[in-house]
């Protein structure tokens, strides 16, 4: 009898664990869009008042209807650009263009660019803080910030970061977090006295590059390279846990309306979603089957919807003497959207 018993407790106690565990939300790409052209890709950011998305593509930026498809607009004249930041409530947007060393200043809503304004070496993320009225530009080669007045285009101070600074995400109430790459570091900046105030080690973390955050629980998620995310704590820069992803992931994204967080693993193709149970406490939900090349990605919050970009891929060259670590080349005008829900 009291085996039994003991029995079916231990199947009690299985079963509620079981129900516990969060349900995967069956993600799947539902749509692509096949934009084509020509060209190389980064980060890009979708516009959540206009139902847009801007895309980075090497000399210009893209501009994407997120329901059809469409491109509806193009920034011309972005050498290098990496990133791109919004402000909606000053009805600008700011572009990092790497390869001469300056942020393109355009309205939203024409498209056109009034200014640009001069960086450091190799502008990567940029980042603007609603708080402070600030943009920040990531300067991958000069290890260094340069922030600007989101307003008036000037340039209001430079902050060293001591390492190659990759994605940046701001809290909202006046600070901002950045990965070091090759520090496999995580920095606090006050925005407002515009200086480093922490400089916390990822551990188990290598060469961390994509970042997104939870203002809430004030959790920092980082994609790394070593195929983990880390979770950190914003206030204290603790490790709070880490997290296994796909390979080549280059961003990060959170839904607030879901409690998801987001990999897009551009080696393996996948999408790794991972469920926030608590703040203390994620569960890896489901891989997602995307494409090879898919590594950054955008969230909309509105729709849970998550997009990702990527072209298609010839075979792999024969190493040589002047190329030992060759690509494999992107195929003409295949840049695809792919729409997940």
């Amino acid at each position: 009898m009291k085996r039994i018993c003991l029995a079916t407790v231990i199947v009690a106690l299985v079963f509620c664990c079981a129900v516990a565990l969060p349900a995967a939300p069956g993600y799947k790409v539902v749509k692509q869009f096949a934009v084509g052209g020509e060209g190389a890709w980064d980060y890009f950011i979708y516009d959540t008042a206009g139902k847009r998305l801007f895309i980075s593509r090497s000399t210009h930026v893209i501009v994407v209807d997120g329901d059809s498809g469409k491109v509806v607009g193009d920034i011309p004249d972005t050498p290098g650009v990496h990133g791109i930041a919004l402000a909606p409530d000053l009805g600008r947007g700011y572009i990092s263009n790497g390869k001469d060393n300056s942020v393109s200043i355009f309205d939203v809503n024409t498209l056109k660019v009034s200014s640009k304004v001069k960086t450091g070496q190799n502008p990567d993320a940029v980042l603007y803080d609603a708080p402070s009225k600030r943009v920040f530009a990531f300067n991958g080669r000069s290890s260094d910030a340069t922030v600007i007045d989101a307003a008036n285009g000037t340039v209001l101070a430079t902050i060293p970061v001591g390492g190659k600074p990759e994605f940046a995400v701001s809290d909202g109430k006046g600070m901002v977090y950045v990965n070091i790459e090759d520090k496999h570091e995580l920095l606090a900046i006050d925005a407002m006295k515009a200086t480093v105030t922490s400089h916390w080690p990822l551990e188990g973390c290598e060469e961390p590059s994509g970042l997104a955050m939870d203002t809430k629980t004030r959790r920092l998620f980082s994609v790394c390279g070593n195929k983990v995310m880390t979770v950190v704590d914003a206030d204290t820069g603790k490790l709070v846990t880490t997290v296994p992803i796909g390979e080549g992931a280059d961003a990060a994204g959170f839904d607030p309306g879901t409690g998801l967080i987001y990999s897009s693993n551009g080696e393996d193709g996948t999408l790794t979603v991972v469920h926030e149970d608590s703040a203390d406490k994620y569960t890896v939900v489901e891989n997602v089957a995307t494409q090879k090349g898919a590594r950054t990605l955008a969230v909309d919050p509105d729709t849970h919807t998550i997009y990702v970009i990527t072209a298609s891929f010839g075979p792999l060259p024969e190493p040589t003497k002047d190329a030992p670590h060759p690509r494999a080349p992107r195929l003409p005008n295949s840049f695809v959207v792919l729409v997940i829900k």
